[in-house]
Protein backbone atom coordinates (compact mmCIF):
# COMPACT_ATOMS: atom_id res chain seq x y z
CA UNK A 1 0.00 0.00 0.00
CA UNK A 2 1.06 3.44 -0.70
CA UNK A 3 0.95 6.00 2.16
CA UNK A 4 0.24 9.71 1.52
CA UNK A 5 -0.06 12.33 4.35
CA UNK A 6 -2.24 15.22 3.47
CA UNK A 7 -1.56 19.05 4.03
CA UNK A 8 -3.40 18.51 7.70
CA UNK A 9 -1.39 16.06 9.86
CA UNK A 10 -2.28 13.11 10.78
CA UNK A 11 -5.02 12.69 7.79
CA UNK A 12 -3.91 10.32 5.68
CA UNK A 13 -4.57 8.64 2.58
CA UNK A 14 -4.01 5.22 1.25
CA UNK A 15 -3.43 3.41 -1.74
CA UNK A 16 -3.83 -0.11 -2.10
CA UNK A 17 -1.85 -2.37 -4.60
CA UNK A 18 -4.63 -4.04 -6.58
CA UNK A 19 -3.72 -7.01 -8.42
CA UNK A 20 -6.22 -7.57 -11.69
CA UNK A 21 -6.21 -10.76 -13.72
CA UNK A 22 -8.96 -12.02 -15.82
CA UNK A 23 -10.96 -13.54 -12.58
CA UNK A 24 -11.29 -9.75 -10.76
CA UNK A 25 -8.68 -8.26 -8.80
CA UNK A 26 -7.44 -8.88 -5.28
CA UNK A 27 -5.66 -6.55 -2.86
CA UNK A 28 -5.17 -6.16 0.99
CA UNK A 29 -7.24 -3.85 2.56
CA UNK A 30 -6.14 -3.77 6.09
CA UNK A 31 -2.59 -4.66 7.63
CA UNK A 32 -2.64 -3.43 11.48
CA UNK A 33 1.46 -3.68 11.32
CA UNK A 34 2.24 -1.79 8.08
CA UNK A 35 -0.56 0.73 9.26
CA UNK A 36 0.93 1.44 12.46
CA UNK A 37 4.01 2.13 11.07
CA UNK A 38 2.98 4.52 8.85
CA UNK A 39 0.79 6.55 10.40
CA UNK A 40 3.51 6.63 13.41
CA UNK A 41 1.28 5.19 16.28
CA UNK A 42 -0.91 2.10 17.64
CA UNK A 43 -4.78 3.09 16.49
CA UNK A 44 -6.92 -0.40 17.51
CA UNK A 45 -9.96 -0.26 15.73
CA UNK A 46 -13.19 -1.85 17.16
CA UNK A 47 -15.60 -2.09 15.10
CA UNK A 48 -16.66 -1.93 11.13
CA UNK A 49 -19.66 -0.37 10.24
CA UNK A 50 -21.31 0.20 6.81
CA UNK A 51 -23.40 2.41 5.01
CA UNK A 52 -25.51 2.09 1.87
CA UNK A 53 -26.83 6.09 0.31
CA UNK A 54 -28.13 6.89 -2.93
CA UNK A 55 -26.93 10.20 -5.22
CA UNK A 56 -26.75 13.22 -3.34
CA UNK A 57 -27.35 11.95 0.39
CA UNK A 58 -25.21 13.93 2.65
CA UNK A 59 -24.33 12.45 5.37
CA UNK A 60 -22.01 14.54 8.09
CA UNK A 61 -20.36 16.50 9.37
CA UNK A 62 -20.20 14.09 12.11
CA UNK A 63 -18.26 13.96 15.66
CA UNK A 64 -18.09 12.84 18.86
CA UNK A 65 -17.06 14.81 21.29
CA UNK A 66 -13.99 14.15 24.67
CA UNK A 67 -12.81 10.95 25.24
CA UNK A 68 -15.88 9.57 22.89
CA UNK A 69 -13.64 11.02 19.76
CA UNK A 70 -13.19 8.31 16.89
CA UNK A 71 -10.12 7.68 14.74
CA UNK A 72 -11.81 6.57 11.01
CA UNK A 73 -10.55 4.25 8.65
CA UNK A 74 -13.19 5.19 5.75
CA UNK A 75 -14.09 3.53 1.88
CA UNK A 76 -16.16 2.75 -0.45
CA UNK A 77 -16.86 -0.71 -1.67
CA UNK A 78 -19.27 0.18 -4.41
CA UNK A 79 -20.32 3.70 -6.01
CA UNK A 80 -18.09 7.22 -5.64
CA UNK A 81 -18.39 9.73 -3.28
CA UNK A 82 -16.52 12.83 -1.94
CA UNK A 83 -15.26 12.11 1.69
CA UNK A 84 -14.23 15.50 3.82
CA UNK A 85 -12.26 15.68 7.39
CA UNK A 86 -12.28 19.05 8.67
CA UNK A 87 -9.69 19.85 12.14
CA UNK A 88 -11.27 20.39 14.80
CA UNK A 89 -7.60 20.74 17.11
CA UNK A 90 -7.60 24.10 18.56
CA UNK A 91 -3.69 23.80 18.68
CA UNK A 92 -3.48 22.79 15.22
CA UNK A 93 -2.26 24.82 12.48
CA UNK A 94 -4.66 23.90 10.44
CA UNK A 95 -7.81 24.42 12.76
CA UNK A 96 -11.03 25.00 10.93
CA UNK A 97 -9.36 23.44 7.71
CA UNK A 98 -10.54 20.67 5.34
CA UNK A 99 -9.67 18.26 3.14
CA UNK A 100 -11.75 16.50 0.66
CA UNK A 101 -10.45 13.37 -1.02
CA UNK A 102 -12.75 11.33 -3.79
CA UNK A 103 -12.99 7.67 -2.82
CA UNK A 104 -14.63 5.56 -5.01
CA UNK A 105 -15.28 1.34 -5.77
CA UNK A 106 -12.44 2.00 -8.99
CA UNK A 107 -9.91 3.99 -7.16
CA UNK A 108 -10.31 1.89 -3.78
CA UNK A 109 -8.59 4.60 -1.83
CA UNK A 110 -8.98 4.85 1.81
CA UNK A 111 -8.97 7.83 3.96
CA UNK A 112 -7.48 7.79 7.76
CA UNK A 113 -9.11 10.62 9.77
CA UNK A 114 -7.80 10.72 13.35
CA UNK A 115 -9.24 11.76 16.28
CA UNK A 116 -10.28 15.59 16.62
CA UNK A 117 -12.32 15.69 13.27
CA UNK A 118 -15.30 16.44 11.89
CA UNK A 119 -16.62 14.16 9.15
CA UNK A 120 -18.90 13.83 6.27
CA UNK A 121 -19.15 12.56 2.79
CA UNK A 122 -21.39 13.27 -0.25
CA UNK A 123 -22.51 10.32 -2.51
CA UNK A 124 -21.67 11.52 -6.46
CA UNK A 125 -23.03 8.19 -7.79
CA UNK A 126 -26.49 6.84 -8.14
CA UNK A 127 -25.39 4.46 -5.37
CA UNK A 128 -22.93 4.43 -2.51
CA UNK A 129 -21.68 1.82 -0.39
CA UNK A 130 -19.70 2.86 2.54
CA UNK A 131 -17.47 0.97 4.96
CA UNK A 132 -15.20 2.52 7.95
CA UNK A 133 -13.58 0.91 10.46
CA UNK A 134 -13.74 3.03 14.46
CA UNK A 135 -11.43 3.29 17.34
CA UNK A 136 -14.30 3.65 19.66
CA UNK A 137 -17.58 3.24 20.70
CA UNK A 138 -20.56 5.24 19.50
CA UNK A 139 -22.06 7.02 22.33
CA UNK A 140 -25.02 9.18 20.89
CA UNK A 141 -25.44 11.36 23.85
CA UNK A 142 -21.75 12.92 22.73
CA UNK A 143 -22.26 13.42 19.26
CA UNK A 144 -22.38 16.61 17.68
CA UNK A 145 -22.48 18.08 14.16
CA UNK A 146 -21.45 20.63 12.09
CA UNK A 147 -23.47 22.42 9.31
CA UNK A 148 -22.79 21.11 5.87
CA UNK A 149 -22.20 24.23 4.35
CA UNK A 150 -21.03 26.37 7.33
CA UNK A 151 -19.72 29.32 5.53
CA UNK A 152 -16.40 29.81 8.05
CA UNK A 153 -15.57 26.30 7.25
CA UNK A 154 -16.58 27.08 3.13
CA UNK A 155 -16.19 23.58 1.84
CA UNK A 156 -16.91 23.82 -2.07
CA UNK A 157 -19.48 20.98 -2.47
CA UNK A 158 -19.97 19.86 -6.31
CA UNK A 159 -23.90 19.89 -5.75
CA UNK A 160 -26.36 22.83 -5.46
CA UNK A 161 -27.58 22.81 -2.00
CA UNK A 162 -31.50 22.11 -3.33
CA UNK A 163 -30.06 18.45 -4.12
CA UNK A 164 -28.21 17.80 -1.29
CA UNK A 165 -30.52 15.26 0.57
CA UNK A 166 -30.04 15.13 4.37
CA UNK A 167 -31.51 13.09 7.83
CA UNK A 168 -33.78 15.46 9.84
CA UNK A 169 -30.50 15.39 12.47
CA UNK A 170 -28.26 17.00 9.61
CA UNK A 171 -30.39 19.84 8.83
CA UNK A 172 -32.24 20.95 12.14
CA UNK A 173 -29.77 20.10 14.99
CA UNK A 174 -26.01 20.57 13.61
CA UNK A 175 -24.69 23.96 14.33
CA UNK A 176 -22.21 26.14 12.81
CA UNK A 177 -18.48 26.12 13.03
CA UNK A 178 -18.32 28.67 15.88
CA UNK A 179 -20.51 26.85 17.82
CA UNK A 180 -18.56 23.75 18.22
CA UNK A 181 -16.93 21.54 20.73
CA UNK A 182 -13.35 21.91 20.00
CA UNK A 183 -10.39 19.68 20.65
CA UNK A 184 -7.52 20.69 22.29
Amino acid sequence: MEYTETEIDGVWIIQPKVFNDARGYFFEAWKQAEFDEHIGHHVEFIQDNESKSSFGVLRGLHYQKGEFSQAKLVRVIKGKVLDVAVDLRRSSKTFGKYIMVELSEDNKRQFFIPRGFAHGFLVLSEEAVFTYKVDNVYAPQHEASIRWNDETVGISWPIEGENVVLSDKDLNKAKAFEEADYFE
